[in-house]
């Protein structure tokens, strides 16, 4: 039916809104619990490790396969959106906002892999495009928080957290109540602890995740580090006047029409052409940003940010697309699941690693670190003996 898409896309952006809503109220929460700034990569941490830790044990348990998809959406919807209202309570301590971030992170794992997978049983032909749309809305989801910091400025830092809550239930609702278990599903009668691994024993699959993984070390640390690249041009240049909350949700925002695009592209392209070009173009941009971060010009600063959240994120929804593909039928929400898990854990690496590394005298090169993912993956797209050479050719829409 012509609304299951349009209300998987709408309820997968507003569950993902939770996601890095702690990281556009960071400055208030700073503030109010004498922090340090390097504080902000702890939680963006935190958030990651409990998705982690939450797709591991959905995967082991074969939970998106054995249950409704639709009821563990919406459950995880729920869940998350009261844990994530758990960063408004009056004098938190920093060690409870980062358990908060942690257990939100967790029932993450009930909505963004298993949304991919929904959308996989409903559109088995045309899965590009579908993952490219639901893919964007991740990133808009993601962007969001910081226009809702923008548009409240006026306002006290908790209602960013109120506000995303209240969107994560209505998501978790609007998927129950309007999208049903879609005809490609196949359940699993019986739990395998070992079932979410089997996709790894086929070679197609195993170079989609690869390059998944490869993309994965550039996607977050980017999207983390968006602000503190605003903060740090501002700072270099304070007569440029940036609205840094603003313009973090229009450069991370960007990023949901080159998911589209890139998805309805894959169609007459070809998904494993298309990601290849994607990782190529962000690698470039990793490895040129030294020239451009702190560029005079503003306008040529920003229009380089919008041209690498682009590249960053268009080749996520192909990777997705690939590995859905290629996943044993039976167990394809745990296989979504288990890369998603490896994907994240990676992002925890980056994030810390420029964290660690990143000082104000090399905050122009530091970046230059995130090429490594995209390089490695497109060591295994691009080398001879890659299975990742096999066409991974779409059936068509």
């Amino acid at each position: 039916m012509k609304r299951i898409l349009p209300t998987i896309v709408i309820a997968q952006f507003f569950c993902t809104s939770i996601w890095f809503a702690g990281n556009a109220i960071m400055g208030d929460i700073a503030k109010q619990l004498h922090l340090e700034p390097t504080y902000l990569a702890h939680l963006t941490s935190a958030v990651q490790l409990g998705f982690i830790t939450g797709t591991l044990i959905f995967a082991i348990l074969s939970i998106a396969d054995r249950f409704s998809p639709v009821k563990v959406f919406f459950t995880c919807a729920l869940i998350a959106a009261v844990i994530n209202l758990g960063a408004s309570i009056a004098n938190i301590t920093p060690a409870t906002l980062v358990l908060c971030r942690f257990c939100t992170g967790f029932f993450l794992a009930g909505i963004y892999p298993v949304g991919m997978k929904i959308a996989s049983d409903h559109y088995q032909q045309g899965l590009g495009k579908s993952l490219g749309f639901l893919v964007g809305a991740l990133v808009l989801g993601t962007a969001f928080p910081h226009l809702l910091k923008s548009m409240t400025a006026a306002l006290p830092w908790k209602y960013v957290i109120y506000s995303t809550s209240l969107l994560s239930a209505i998501g978790g609702c609007a998927m129950l109540l309007l999208v049903p278990d879609g005809p490609g599903r196949k359940q699993s009668q019986k739990l395998n602890f070992a079932g979410f691994l089997n996709g790894f024993a086929d070679k197609k699959f195993r170079a989609a995740a690869f390059g998944y993984f490869g993309h994965m070390w550039e996607l977050y640390a980017f999207w983390a580090f968006v602000p503190v690249i605003l903060t740090a041009y501002k700072a270099h240049y304070p007569s440029a006047n940036l609205n840094i909350p603003l313009l973090s949700f229009f450069v991370i925002g960007i990023g949901s029409i080159s998911c589209a695009l890139s998805g309805l592209l894959s169609q007459r392209f070809g998904v494993k052409r298309m990601a290849t070009i994607a990782l190529f173009t962000s690698c470039v941009c990793c490895i040129i940003s030294p020239l451009l971060l702190f560029n005079s010009a503003t306008v040529t600063f920003i229009i380089f940010l919008f041209i690498w959240s682009m590249a960053v994120i268009a080749d996520s929804p192909l990777f997705s697309t690939l590995v859905a593909q290629n996943a044993p039928a039976v167990s394809k929400g745990s296989s979504l699941t288990i890369v998603n898990c490896i994907g994240f854990a990676i992002t925890i690496i980056s994030i810390q690693l420029i964290n660690a590394l990143r000082t104000v005298e090399n905050a122009q090169y530091i970046y230059v670190l995130l090429a490594v993912g995209p390089v490695l993956g497109l060591i295994v797209l691009l080398r001879k003996d890659s299975p990742a050479k096999i066409s991974f050719a779409e059936s068509p829409a």
